[in-house]
């Protein structure tokens, strides 16, 4: 999941909440959209190999 932060820079979260703190993982902060999605693309392909 990616959203736009204040500072105009997109981060990726976790799909899923952290049972311990309930909130989602920070998965990595990104310059573009574009560069976000990339690295999502890349997390889910190394989840299943």
């Amino acid at each position: 999941m990616i959203r736009k932060l204040a500072s105009g820079e997109y981060r990726l979260y976790s799909r899923k909440a952290n049972p311990k703190t309930g909130k989602r993982r920070n998965l990595g902060t990104f310059r573009s959209r574009a560069a976000a999605e990339k690295h999502e693309r890349e997390v889910q392909y190394f989840k299943r190999h």
